[in-house]
């Protein structure tokens, strides 16, 4: 070869060369780019850069063609917010200007300081140093309502905002905005009477935490007030204890467990053109829970709902808001128990109301006249209704919400009135939430399924897509390597077959042992597996090497109501039977460690995990208890007693579904965790857990959390979490935590 020739070679093998090796780089730096790990600061901290974008708040729609949403602006550590209003059809937006107060407005107070406003956004209802204010944005008019050194709480406006109703110190006030007159309306208030201010176990169980203890509610003319005075004489008292200061302080509560007294409840209704209160009929003379009431839309009747002590027998009436009488309108009766119908649906002219009734064992639609007579049964089959959205009573047509061809999916209906003509609206996988518009032009729905986060959607209510308004993802979240999520279904050895979910780690080998987490809450009713996308600290630890996992139990409402039946007085017997079956089925696979089968869960997620360590010692391995119920007899008795019935009518279930019983068993590696002021789960149940343990000589866990109610925030959250994930390092990984690693 000659010297030109050999230089000539030499050259384009040193160009290919560096092309190549250029090529290699990018192509590295791609994979890489594709391969980026999440972090722990990402994950927990809310630090470092973000997958998701926060999408806008929907308000509420205006009309059939504009809808208001809040955006949240973020500039660094810093956030600010813009309110829009927006074109449905083309998602044109225009900046709403923030309300600016007159003249008279003081400056000692900020508009956006209000406690609550008007239908109309015209008039605001301040708080300030125990006292109530007044403003009137359309008149520029504020003025002070209350003085007084006790606190009024749960100020609500009248639906047409001349009046405010308020309790203080356990009884019920209204004031009349215009001649600024104070009415008491009741004045036997107490440690024991309690007017239009809910005892505990109505706050927790019946009217929902979202009451804040409110127990009176407006009629839709703003004309009269019902509200329910409750005896608490005959409740039993628990006591917490705060631990803060030199002295420290007790909380003291009228809190009924299993067996002991309920509530005494009396319905009054108060007039305000008389002022004066009628009391409904019989109303605190038997052993008997209400739920909240409902006003016909013409405000000449309330429909009350009332349930036996014993939770089966629910009976539907009509208080005659002028007398106090009762007319019974419809009952019902079930072998395990009755859920109170979470809303009467009432249409408009007296044409009678709708209900949610699983009485068959599945959850569907029922059309009643007012009197009470089924005028037509609207939906059924082996599928679940979840909720009555809207009715479009022009075109005789119900927009529902439910679970039909897939337990896992949450879709939008529609169905006429007459029961016919049923249409599945939402057609894309996954688990969808709505908004409709007010004539029913439209709908806003925001979806996500495990294979993508929240999309969110505009479509005619025919079905029909506008437009794709948003979607969560940021232009960073390809780049992450997530690990795949899957669902599917476990045989539970007797007929059922288990919805499960599980996320596996993003370099999966099936060479490999992998500790598996399984993350459970496990009460009747409570499904925890959804075709919708995962929480990003699955992805975290999945892609630190541990299967993350979810299985529903036969009681979890996949099976309907005849399912969740099986629970009824043996809480604890089949969560335990379905979950071990999946314990069985992953012991199975060639990749799973059986010495690394773990749980996780908070409320009665605890008590499932507490089971798991106990109950099922021979096949879960580690586990961390939070807020756990260890014992029922140590619960509430409403939520206890609908499940279990009383520890007298069942000894033995209470003794099989106890986790004191099974404590003996414990072998893995168990951390309890708990607040101190738990009110809710208190931390009585798992002192008691502890106190066995130790006299069984066991090894365990614990961390207490001074001031933490049933969860907690702040520093204390950022201490908690941190110790649970090195909980799993260490046990399930055999590694520490960094925190600061990148």
């Amino acid at each position: 070869m000659s010297e030109i020739t050999f230089q000539r070679t030499k050259k384009i093998f040193f160009q290919s060369t560096l092309f190549l090796l250029s090529f290699s780089i990018l192509f590295l730096s791609i994979s890489f780019a594709k391969g980026k790990r999440l972090t722990y600061k990402q994950v927990y901290m809310k630090k470092g850069e973000r997958l998701f974008k926060t999408l806008p708040y929907l308000k509420k729609w205006m009309d059939d063609n504009y809808y208001i949403q809040t955006r949240r602006v973020l500039n660094g550590a810093k956030s600010s917010e813009t309110t829009e209003k927006v074109e449905a059809k083309t998602g044109k937006t225009v900046p709403l200007k923030k309300e600016i107060p007159g003249n008279n407005f003081p400056k000692d107070f900020k508009i956006s300081n209000y406690i609550q406003k008007t239908k109309d956004g015209s008039a605001y209802l301040f708080s300030k140093k125990s006292d109530l204010y007044y403003y009137s944005m359309k008149f520029d008019e504020f003025k002070r309502l209350t003085k007084n050194s006790e606190k009024e709480k749960n100020a609500t406006f009248s639906p047409d905002g001349k009046y405010v109703a308020y309790t203080r110190d356990k009884d019920l006030y209204v004031i009349k905005i215009r001649s600024n007159e104070n009415v008491r309306i009741t004045s036997d208030g107490s440690d024991e009477i309690f007017n239009g201010w809910a005892s505990w176990i109505y706050y927790e169980e019946i009217l929902g935490r979202r009451s804040r203890y409110r127990a009176f509610w407006w009629s839709p003319d703003s004309n009269k007030l019902i509200f329910f005075r409750f005896d608490n004489s005959k409740i039993p008292e628990f006591t917490i204890t705060c631990s803060k200061g030199v002295h420290g302080r007790t909380e003291v509560t009228s809190y009924p467990k299993p067996g002991d007294a309920s509530p005494k409840v009396d319905i009054g209704v108060y007039n305000l053109n008389d002022q004066k209160i009628v009391w409904a009929e019989n109303s605190a003379s038997r052993d008997v829970f209400f739920a909240k009431p409902s006003w016909t839309p013409d405000s000449s009747a309330v429909f009350i709902q009332e349930i036996n002590r014993g939770q089966d027998h629910l009976t539907l009436y009509s208080i005659d808001v002028d007398s106090g009488g009762r007319i019974k309108i419809h009952e019902e009766k079930q072998k395990a128990w009755i859920d109170f119908y979470n809303s009467i649906y009432f249409l408009t002219k007296n044409r009678g109301f709708l209900l949610l009734s699983d009485v068959d064992g599945w959850s569907h639609i029922y059309y009643y006249r007012m009197d009470g007579k089924l005028k037509k049964r609207i939906t059924k089959g082996s599928w679940r209704v979840k909720r009555i959205s809207k009715v479009d009573e022009h075109k005789g047509v119900i927009y529902f919400t439910g679970f039909k061809d897939k337990s896992t999916e949450y879709h939008l209906f529609r169905v006429g009135l007459n029961g016919k003509n049923l249409k599945q609206l939402s057609k894309k996988p996954g688990s969808h939430y709505f908004v409709i518009s007010p004539g029913f032009k439209y709908y806003i729905d925001s979806y996500s399924s495990i294979n993508h986060p929240t999309v969110r959607e505009l479509y005619k209510t025919n079905g029909k897509l506008v437009r794709k308004i948003d979607d969560s993802i940021n232009k960073n979240y390809k780049e992450y390597d997530l690990g795949k999520t899957e669902l599917f279904t476990i045989p539970s050895g007797d007929g059922y077959e288990l919805p499960a979910l599980w996320i596996l780690p993003p370099d999966f080998d099936r060479s490999k042992k992998y500790p598996v987490l399984f993350r459970e809450y496990g009460g009747p009713d409570s499904a925890t597996v959804r075709n919708s996308y995962q929480r990003l600290s699955g992805y975290y630890l999945a892609q630190e090497g541990i299967i993350i996992f979810s299985v529903d139990h036969r009681g979890s409402g996949h099976f309907g109501k005849k399912g969740v039946a099986l629970m009824h007085r043996s809480l604890g017997k089949w969560e335990m039977h379905d979950y071990i079956a999946a314990v069985k089925w992953l012991r199975k696979k060639p990749f799973v460690d059986p010495g690394r089968i773990a749980i996780t869960g908070g409320s009665y997620g605890g008590y499932v995990t507490a089971m798991a360590l106990t109950y099922g010692a021979d096949y879960f391995t580690h586990g961390i208890a939070s807020s756990s119920v260890t014992d029922w007899k140590l619960y509430d008795s409403f939520y206890t007693e609908k499940f279990m019935d009383t520890p007298e009518e069942n000894p033995e279930g209470y003794r099989r579904g106890s986790v004191m019983e099974y404590a003996k068993n414990l072998k893995g590696k168990l951390l309890i965790v708990h607040g101190i002021m738990d009110d809710n789960v208190h931390l009585q149940n798992s002192l008691q857990l502890i106190s066995k343990l130790q006299d069984l000589n066991k090894d365990f866990s614990m961390m207490f959390y001074p001031g933490g109610r049933h969860g907690w925030g702040g520093k204390k959250r950022v201490h908690s979490t941190r110790l649970s994930i090195q909980f799993w390092f260490k046990n399930l990984l055999g590694r520490g935590l960094d925190i600061n690693k990148d």
